[in-house]
């Protein structure tokens, strides 16, 4: 090796210095990932012992309530801070005014009270306000002339948001985009008595290609009809957009703001962390979750360092917590004396 390579001089500053030994890379760590950062969402069907599989979504299965029950049960006991519920509504009960998400007794209701009754506040109860389970177009809202119309729509979320907080959702998390909807749902829910009931917004959620598993999983792929949410959801193209649709529903009184999907909006995530230190919370999308499942499964990528970097980039951005499929997955690999990341 020539002298120069062996002077002090070069190179003065080593940054590999500080990567040479597992304990100093653990020490100086910036980032840390670990199961209670996590939200696991489930998809909740109608009966009793059952379980679908979604062919989209390797992994991933429909539940009964007993089953998703369980299933909660299951993710407090590994440390997971809650669980998102989304119902599979049967085409039966689907209208065109989405009536039945203001049922006390739907899927989303039923659900949240067997799990509160069993879990008690073990677990956080995220419980998703938008009608595009209940709609027979898949819409989010009410489709008038073949458009969604704002107002009268927040009406209706207003109500449904109540009849959730009543079943015992601790998080309420309106996803339909309607402009003003996080102000009337915050007045309506402190009313009816519910102030202590958090508000998870979906404040910069994109129309974005990678929901299509998620809308097999819940059946609104067919009720769509290949129709779009474009004039309500947002732009994929626009940041400085998110930005006020963060700051108007923070103004109006959500507690933790979301960006929707997750890896293909980091920058999104970071720019909302740096300017306004609310909690933001990111969504680890269905499209997002069946690329690593089929990239595994193809022996292209290693399934557990690639679902762990995954996570740990939506923390590195600036995110509180995360909802993602691999919950489960992840919260099992994590180190269970710790519940960190190394």
């Amino acid at each position: 090796m020539p002298d120069h390579f062996q002077s002090p001089s070069f190179p003065q500053t080593r940054m590999r210095r500080n990567r040479r030994w597992p304990w100093v890379r653990e020490m100086l760590q910036e980032t840390h990932l670990s199961a209670q950062n996590l939200i696991w969402p489930i998809f909740v069907i109608e009966g009793t012992n059952r379980r679908e599989p979604i062919s989209s979504m390797p992994g991933v299965e429909r539940l009964s309530i007993d089953l998703a029950t369980h299933a909660a049960a299951q993710a407090a006991s590994l440390g997971i801070s809650a669980i998102a519920l989304f119902p599979v509504t049967p085409a039966s009960k689907k209208s065109n005014d989405g009536a039945h998400a203001l049922d006390p007794d739907n899927l989303m209701c039923s659900a949240t009270r067997s799990i509160a009754a069993e879990l008690g506040e073990s677990i956080g109860i995220v419980c998703d306000v938008a009608l595009d389970p209940y709609t027979s177009h898949g819409h989010d809202g009410l489709l008038i002339d073949n458009y969604v119309v704002n107002d009268a729509t927040v009406e209706i979320l207003c109500k449904q948001a109540v009849v959730q907080a009543e079943a015992g959702a601790t998080i309420i998390a309106p996803s339909d985009m309607m402009d003003g909807r996080v102000g009337a749902i915050r007045k309506s829910l402190d009313q009816a008595g519910f102030s202590d009931v958090s508000i998870m917004s979906y404040s910069a959620k994109y129309a974005s290609a990678f929901y299509g598993p998620f809308r097999d999983a819940v059946g609104s792929a067919s009720s769509l009809k290949g129709g779009d949410k474009k004039t309500y959801q947002m732009n994929p193209a626009n940041s400085d957009e998110a930005m006020r649709e963060v700051a108007l529903d923070i103004q109006e009184g959500a507690d933790i703001v979301m960006v929707k999907p997750g890896m293909p909006y980091l920058d999104i995530i970071r720019r909302i962390h740096d300017t306004f230190q609310v909690p933001v919370a990111a969504y680890q999308v269905s499209g997002e979750y069946a690329m690593l499942k089929f990239a595994s499964e193809k022996g292209a990528i290693n399934e557990r360092a690639c679902i762990l970097e995954s996570l740990m980039s939506f923390r590195r951005a600036g995110a509180s917590c995360i909802l993602t499929y691999f919950a489960l997955q992840a919260a099992e690999y994590l180190c269970p004396s710790s519940g960190r990341v190394s």
